[in-house]
């Protein structure tokens, strides 16, 4: 009895997380005269890096400002600006981690350089997909891991929405075997860009609004980048017409919001409240928009006789895999810490595959 008495109030609290926004909203929005929310008016700068207005992903976090804005009242105004608009996109965490914006919008993995654990929270080649990955998030150890991990920047991660399972990228031309993977020059980040310098790629991580350019004048020969929804839309296709599946480096493309912690513990606990809701929205949102466009998209870009949509042979992926080990090893022996959060991954993993393989793939398979 007292099992099942748990089992109902924890389903009330995710039935009343997944109503969040309305909710609130429909208590705020009658408060903005004579409110029992009582304080100044907090207004917060948020920097991403993604290009300005991109679609999805920066729409999207329009979406949250105004989520915040409208719950809260209008008492909390978050002003969004997309990479490059007011701090270079590569020097986002930067930027909140020394409050020169308190909010930023991005991709976990772009930090490696700073905080190379931090590419587990993206994720891994032949790792967990997007449920997966928000699965061990909300109901392992990720985010509590993830916290202890930006703590010491003095900030703090949410989860921001899955981009799901990418593509294996765009090439400017065919990939037959490993060996053509050496001298290229990719646009991959990530713990895929570290397996692909195994096989004498070199790795380079641009901003999105360089891309298409870079790739035009051969300053990149291959990228990979969301899916097909964004790779489509910025029209990668036009000079790289080898589409690569599957996307081997990154099957679950998970983003996060980083909090600047003096900025959030300034904040009265209402809207501490309203800006995680708000947050816990838009990652779920951000997920099933992206597999509705990319699924959408794919069916488009199959049609099109320009592009050559292409599987890797079989012996290519039977390697990266080789190399993803190594590299994982590598990353994991050199710190106690990358060993606890990659361990806690692994076995979060293995788990939720063997309920994936018996209740979805198997049907899926033979459907």
């Amino acid at each position: 009895m007292t099992n099942r008495r748990d089992f109902i109030k924890k389903a009330a609290v995710i039935t009343t997380a997944a109503t969040l926004p309305g909710v609130l909203s429909s208590c705020m929005r009658k408060d903005k005269k004579g409110s029992s929310y009582s304080g100044a008016e907090v207004k917060w700068k948020m920097a991403t890096t993604w290009p300005p207005n991109f679609p999805v992903l920066g729409e999207l976090m329009i979406r949250f400002s105004e989520l915040v804005d409208q719950m809260s009242g209008g008492r909390f105004k978050i002003k969004v600006y997309g990479g490059g608009e007011l701090v270079p996109a590569m020097e986002s965490f930067d930027a909140v981690k020394q409050g020169n914006v308190e909010i930023v919008h991005s991709a976990s993995y772009y930090w490696a350089g700073k905080e190379p654990a931090a590419i587990f929270f993206t994720g891994l080649p032949y790792g967990m997909n997007a449920p997966q990955t928000s699965a061990w998030m909300y109901f392992g150890d990720g985010l509590k891991l993830w916290t202890e991990l930006y703590a010491k920047h003095g900030l703090i991660p949410l989860p921001g929405g899955n981009t799901s399972g990418q593509m294996g990228g765009w090439f400017r031309k065919e990939i037959k075997s490993v060996e053509d993977f050496n001298g290229l020059k990719m646009r991959i980040p990530g713990v895929g860009g570290k397996v692909l310098a195994k096989l004498g790629t070199s790795s380079l991580l641009f901003p999105g609004g360089e891309l298409y350019t870079n790739l035009e004048r051969g300053v990149l020969d291959a990228l990979e980048w969301v899916g097909p929804y964004h790779d489509y839309k910025m029209g990668f296709h036009r000079v790289a017409p080898y589409y690569y599946y599957p996307g081997w480096q990154e099957p679950s493309g998970a983003t996060e919001f980083i909090i600047n912690k003096v900025a959030f513990d300034k904040l009265p606990d209402d809207l501490k409240s309203i800006l995680k809701g708000a947050a816990g929205f838009i990652d779920s949102l951000i997920t099933s928009e992206m597999i509705a466009k990319n699924a959408e998209y794919l069916d488009m870009i199959k049609k099109e006789e320009s592009i050559k949509l292409m599987k890797f042979p079989d012996e290519v992926l039977k390697v990266l895999r080789q190399k993803t080990d190594e590299v994982i090893t590598e990353i994991v022996e050199a710190d106690p810490f990358n060993k606890k959060i990659f361990e806690s991954y692994r076995k979060f993993q293995n788990l939720t595959t063997e309920l994936f393989k018996i209740s979805e793939w198997n049907y899926q398979s033979n459907s």
